[in-house]
């Protein structure tokens, strides 16, 4: 059961929101202007909730520009949550195509750097080279610039790099989608190898058939919302059946469907948000309370607004007693 394992991972009405200002003068003006509710936000993510237990194989599935990947890099540290609580009971590992990796140095002079930045020793990395390189399977590539590298090349140093880290947290986005199939089976293996050590893996993937293969639960994301999350075949199952009714439409009617799911990301609002957190009768009054209070952080920084026309304004009236005081 679920609750008999360790909690990794628990999302609370995560958000992330994007300005959509057409001009960095824009936003300045924005900000000087107390009055100004500044630029259109796109929410990116409108409310993220699931918890994650150790062991847990999650795959994320989702159309493109449905927040997948925003959702990986808030997980992974890379980007901070407009509002919401997200909890991480460990160290988390991301894994993207190329992630990190400096082209001009070859495969391995990126091992060791990357292994480096992950706080291994250069006796450890000396001892484990062997291993990553053979792991790899890019022969005498390993010794070429990463700058000629395809793709898929990355993509297996990546992963190989990664993986030997023994991370806790492994956060893996499209990073199998380019590799080859039997690099696949060695990843699914390791994965496996993974889970039955109660580690826990994020697996972001177009291909259906790695998230079958790699993943036991998942969440779908659609247009910013977590439409479903449960047991994988069940949830690619429903998909997948998206999936044929959206490619049944004509191309009028693909591209309107779109307009609307993108304009209700520009739509939605913080008073939106907090009706849905109060109508939610899995939340104690306190969480209510406190997820509802951090909500005023989304607004477009009103505070700083009045700091700096309070600021302006004692500099004018300083003026204008100087120069009634001094002529």
């Amino acid at each position: 059961m679920p609750d008999e394992k360790k909690l990794k991972v628990s999302a609370k009405y995560i958000t992330k929101t994007f300005d959509l200002g057409k001009t960095k003068s824009e936003k300045i003006r924005a900000i000087l202007n107390p009055l100004s509710k500044g630029p259109q936000k796109f929410w990116a993510l409108k409310g993220i909730n699931f918890d994650v237990y150790e062991g847990d194989v999650v795959g994320i599935v989702g159309v493109n520009g449905s927040g997948k990947s925003t959702l990986l890099n808030i997980l992974s540290g890379l980007l901070l949550p407009a509002s919401g609580e997200l909890t991480i009971n460990g160290e988390t590992s991301m894994l993207t195509i190329g992630a990190g990796l400096r082209g001009n140095l070859t495969g391995r002079e990126n091992i060791r750097l990357k292994s480096l930045m992950m706080g291994r020793t250069n006796k450890e990395i000396d001892e484990q080279m062997d291993e990553i390189v053979e792991f790899s399977d890019l022969g005498d590539f390993i010794d070429q610039p990463v700058k000629d590298y395809s793709s898929g090349m990355k993509s297996k140093l990546g992963f190989s790099i990664a993986v030997h880290q023994d991370p806790d947290i492994l956060i893996i986005d499209e990073a199998l989608s380019v590799g080859d199939q039997t690099f696949s089976q060695k990843a699914l293996a390791k994965m496996n190898e993974f889970k039955a050590q109660g580690k826990t893996i994020f697996f972001v993937s177009h291909s259906m058939r790695q998230v079958r293969d790699f993943t036991d639960k998942t969440i779908w994301i659609q247009y910013g919302e977590m439409r479903a999350m449960g047991p994988t075949e069940e949830i690619v199952k429903d998909y997948e059946k998206w999936n044929s009714w959206f490619k049944g439409l004509g191309n009028k009617e693909k591209s309107d469907y779109q307009k609307q799911q993108k304009a209700k990301q520009v739509s939605f609002n913080e008073q939106e948000l907090a009706k849905r957190i109060s109508n939610d009768e899995r939340l104690s009054a306190e969480d209510k309370q406190r997820l509802s209070t951090h909500l005023a952080v989304g607004d477009y920084l009103p505070v700083t607004s009045w700091v700096v026309l309070a600021a302006a304004t004692v500099g004018f009236l300083f003026t204008i007693y100087q120069y009634v005081m001094w002529g």
